[in-house]
């Protein structure tokens, strides 16, 4: 959506270039889930160092010398750290938080001082399972909320900020699939399920764009007391591309399509805006199904038409 509104909004339009920029923004996507996945380990990290310094006092003192080891030999990440995917990704593309080592302590601190972590370290519980509810709690519930995240990636890249949520989730459901067996060999999530994943890219940004004068006639034909220029562009891109893919997609169920796009809106425009292009789509949807433009087939959509 992004790339189609940075599309529209330039002088210069080419198609090839403007794809390119897209599947470029979707790389350093993935740079972000590796780079996120590497904080955690920066984070265990300095807790190991501070428990090594506070042995190091002068006077240290019981609970100094004898420290709760629970989330520095939390085995979860130490599986991440030794996840070879991971490494080699982080080597090859120069990802660090060496220039970040304040905000690296702010998050242990900030999650030291949860509920969930002291209880966390004080249970007796050292399943696999235990290990894991801390960590997806760090990137829920410390990490995620976190404003200073959002500076630092914003000053290191102008394409991760919007894509810190996700981010984040494709991360735990990456780690929900780690096991006390994983071996550093585990693969990560892929930048793309598979070649029809990159293909369902390519098509829906390529179609959204060739077939915008097409999809904007029929949005302005089902708007009631509304001049079409008079709608917000964001919204009017939002139901074109919902459109393509009701049209372009016979695999998708448009229930899932509307849920989808009615998300977008969500997130980029208002509520007013959300309600509005529901009401749009739903009756945009329904005289598409009548004129037969919108056919469905596979597992799954029987009695989708």
């Amino acid at each position: 959506m992004q790339s189609l509104y940075a599309f529209h909004s330039s002088p210069n339009q080419s198609i090839n270039l403007a794809e390119k920029e897209l599947f470029f923004s979707i790389n350093k996507s993935y740079d972000l889930y590796h780079l996120l996945l590497l904080l955690l380990v920066e984070v265990q990290q300095h807790a190991l160092n501070k428990i090594e310094q506070n042995k190091q006092k002068q006077i240290p003192t019981e609970s100094d010398l004898n420290p709760n080891l629970k989330f520095v030999e939390n085995e979860l990440i130490l599986k991440v750290s030794e996840n070879e995917q991971l490494n080699k990704y982080i080597e090859k593309n120069k990802l660090t938080w060496v220039n970040h080592p304040e905000f690296i302590k702010r998050m242990f601190t900030k999650l030291a001082g949860t509920e969930e972590y002291v209880r966390y370290m004080e249970s007796k519980n050292f399943s696999f399972d235990a290990h894991r509810a801390i960590v997806e709690f760090f990137y829920a519930d410390v990490l995620a909320p976190s404003e200073e995240l959002y500076q630092i990636l914003e000053e290191q890249s102008i394409f991760w900020n919007d894509d810190v949520e996700f981010v984040i989730s494709m991360i735990i459901k990456t780690l929900k699939k780690f096991k006390y067996s994983t071996s550093p060999e585990k693969s990560l999530m892929p930048l793309f399920k598979d070649e029809e994943d990159i293909d369902f890219t390519k098509k829906l940004f390529r179609k959204s764009i060739l077939d915008s004068e097409e999809h904007r006639e029929i949005i302005k034909n089902h708007l009631r007391n509304w001049d079409i220029d008079r709608v917000a562009f964001i919204d009017v891109l939002i139901m074109e591309m919902a459109l393509c893919e009701f049209i372009n997609f016979p695999s998708i169920p448009t229930k899932v399509s509307l849920n989808e796009y009615i998300d977008l809106a969500r997130y980029y425009s208002t509520a007013k805006s959300r309600t509005f292009i529901n009401g749009i789509l739903d009756k945009i949807l329904k005289k598409l199904k009548e004129e037969g433009k919108v056919t469905k087939a596979g597992r799954g959509l029987i009695g989708e038409n």
